[in-house]
């Protein structure tokens, strides 16, 4: 990794230039990488008001320390190129930070070579795992994004989940200067209230949720960022567990997303049932049951297993 503070970050689309503090890094990326997969899964709003992506790479607009920030990752051969353009101040001391929330958005984490190595000569999987080489979980740049995705998602199409975080977005009306909107943390999603979350398209019930969760990390019961760095999977499950609204699915969707833990059984998932049947030719639907005891046998590499079965279906927004 080369870090710098950098004054050339490019300006997004047609805002103007960032203003502010700025940082940059290089990343080395494995053989075999597949930029794809990544820009695919930042691709999922076609109105692009939070993620803009080309072939080349994308920008992200997020939160940094409370402060309104553009992530750019430009993908250059073997290396991803790394820049953060902060409206306010940043420091290079900041770069180690800047580095984990990259390396965990691409997956880099992720040890996909010992899977395909164990599983490259299984009769369903052999021949899936050959033509998807490589493939990593996209992650979001948070865990509190990923489990509002979970959340927003819960027993709903993608397309419906991707228009109300759009409508979420736009309520809370939180801009970089390059005119990306940046996903609000627990503090700006819990002003939001009630009222203003239901008008955004979520149901009562998932407003709930999603209150719930904001007043719970606000108040430190579920530390989330301290998770990153210790991954306590029984713990944060339990906690998560505990939140009126969470169940399996959500908790090992956002295992998966937000902290990059391959071995959340989604045997809930309806993509991941569908994917199964077909991979295994089944003529009819498949029970929760037969799917969670199909995916037991390939602990710990569960969710990892499931976002093969995602990508076999071109699904790779979910």
């Amino acid at each position: 990794m080369t870090p710098s503070t950098d004054d050339t970050a490019p300006s997004v689309g047609s805002g103007m230039a960032p203003a502010g503090g700025r940082l940059a890094l290089s990343l080395s990326l494995p053989a075999g990488f597949r930029p794809g997969d990544i820009l695919a899964f930042h691709r999922r709003d076609p109105e692009a008001i939070a993620e803009r992506v080309d072939e080349a790479g994308l920008h992200k607009g997020l939160l940094w320390q409370g402060r309104p920030a553009c992530l750019s990752i430009r993908f250059q051969g073997s290396v991803a190129v790394v820049r953060l353009a902060v409206d306010g101040r940043v420091a290079e001391a900041d770069s180690p930070a800047l580095e984990a929330m990259a390396r965990r958005m691409l997956g880099l984490e992720q040890d996909v070579a010992a899977f395909e190595a164990r599983y490259r000569e299984h009769p369903q999987l052999g021949e899936l795992l050959g033509r998807q080489r490589g493939l990593r979980v996209p992650l979001t740049a948070t865990p509190f994004e990923a489990l509002v995705w979970a959340v927003t998602g819960q027993q709903i199409s993608v397309a419906a989940a991707v228009s109300i975080r759009r409508r979420l977005l736009l309520a809370a009306g939180l801009r970089h200067s390059s005119g990306l909107l940046c996903h609000p943390a627990a503090p700006q999603l819990g002003a939001l209230g009630a009222e203003r979350l239901r008008r955004a398209g979520f149901s009562a019930a998932k407003t709930a949720t999603l209150l719930a969760l904001c007043e719970q990390v606000g108040s430190g019961r579920l530390p989330l960022e301290h998770w990153l760095r210790t991954l306590p999977v029984e713990e944060i499950a339990a906690r998560l567990g505990a939140v009126r609204g969470i169940g399996p699915w959500t908790i090992n969707y956002s295992l998966l997303r937000g902290f990059g833990w391959l071995d959340g059984s989604l045997h809930g998932d309806v993509a991941v049932r569908r994917g199964l049947q077909r991979l295994l030719g089944k003529p009819g639907p498949l029970a929760e049951a037969e799917v969670r005891h199909w995916l037991a046998a390939f602990s710990p590499w569960r969710a990892l297993l499931a976002a093969h079965l995602w990508a076999m279906q071109s699904a790779a927004g979910y």
